[in-house]
């Protein structure tokens, strides 16, 4: 079987994609990956990759878009657009994508089209030669309602391609633990590639005291102010060691005795040995705590970060909080509540649960 694996040019939508495409590719299937931008560091996991997107800059595009719209664009940076804000950019993406993404389905000849729910070129492209495609979750959000306000923008991308709309999938892979979202489709435990990087020896074993490691989006943008710098002006009053990941130059300039910084590192590997994570809201940093069972205080920032954040608090799995209400308590609690501990560690168990990626192989093939 041939498999075009279709995403979004953003690295945080490609590695969660990545995973189940290698698991196809090990049975023995032609996989080829269809991306762009930052996304085109998946071919380090070994799997060919074609760009779809030539010079790609998302804050062009949301540059261009968003004053057009100051409705959305005041509401997505509070967090609060639902998917509206999505569907506005992700369409006028998508919109770009169809064309190369149909063109090349079409010389390389799929029989099944994998695609996130922000890459609905990819379903557009599976219409058009009328193969099976298949939508695999990548957030925290049902899947559906994202490629409804994608596809909403889509009309004259479809009309190019002889469609009035978009066919439903074939099947569905729903990756969020039921308790967290609920999501359409066949379950399978979330996975993402996590890129390169080296994890330190320090970090494979727990410290003196509790680790926190503190990430940052991969993508920055108006109102994006992530965690660290709240992070870095409590620590010292914190008992535990803090580990930043990442951090901009701003969050590394003047660091108390209890910070220590990091470049790129695998996050699963180090995760086993902390205590708890520290995040700007996004679904990979999410699911990454709830499958290490860890607490995790996650900020309510722009885009899905709200979302996100909130239905971890609401799971009782972590914290969710502006970045500017980050203080010593906040993150002291998240090493001595034992009652974000048990629900992480619940949650955790319900991933682990889960058919991981190669256990949905089978079924893909049986589809085509």
């Amino acid at each position: 079987m041939r498999v075009l694996v279709v995403s979004a040019p953003l690295v945080g939508h490609v590695f969660p994609l990545v995973p189940l495409a290698v698991a196809l590719r090990d049975a023995g299937h032609d996989v080829l990956l269809a991306t762009g931008g930052g996304g085109l560091a998946a071919a380090e996991a070994g799997l060919p990759v074609h760009d779809i997107a030539p010079g790609f800059d998302f804050g062009r595009i949301a540059l261009r878009l968003f004053p057009r719209h100051p409705l959305i664009a005041r509401a997505e940076l509070a967090g609060t657009a639902g998917t509206r804000g999505a569907g506005l950019l992700f369409g006028t993406l998508n919109d770009k994508l169809t064309d190369p993404v149909v063109t090349l389905a079409t010389e390389w000849r799929p029989d099944l089209v994998l695609h996130e729910p922000f890459a609905v070129a990819g379903a557009v492209a599976a219409a058009r030669l009328g193969v099976p495609a298949v939508r695999q979750e990548n957030s925290l959000f049902d899947g559906r309602d994202l490629v409804r306000a994608t596809t909403a923008r889509l009309g004259p991308a479809l009309r190019r391609h002889g469609l009035t709309e978009l066919p439903p999938p074939a099947a569905a892979l729903a990756v969020a633990p039921p308790s967290v979202a609920r999501q359409d489709g066949w379950p399978m435990r979330y996975a993402s590639y996590v890129g390169g990087g080296e994890l330190p020896a320090w970090l494979r074993d727990p410290g003196e005291r509790p680790r926190i490691l503190v990430t940052r989006s991969t993508l920055t943008g108006p109102g994006d102010r992530g965690p660290m710098p709240a992070v870095v002006a409590a620590a010292a009053e914190v008992d535990a060691e803090i580990v930043l990941v990442r951090p901009d130059e701003r969050s590394s300039r003047s660091l108390p005795g209890n910070v220590r910084v990091v470049d790129w590192i695998p996050l699963d590997a180090a995760l086993p040995s902390s205590a708890a994570l520290v995040h700007h809201g996004g679904a990979g940093s999410i699911f990454g705590a709830l499958a290490a069972g860890l607490p995790q205080l996650a900020t309510t920032g722009p885009g899905d970060r709200r979302h996100n954040a909130e239905l971890v608090a609401h799971r009782g799995a972590g914290l969710a909080l502006r970045p500017r209400d980050i203080t010593a308590r906040a993150l002291t609690q998240l090493l001595t509540d034992d009652r974000l501990r048990t629900a992480a560690g619940q949650v955790s168990r319900e991933i682990a649960a889960m058919p991981p990626p190669a256990d949905l192989v089978a079924r893909l093939a049986a589809l085509a």
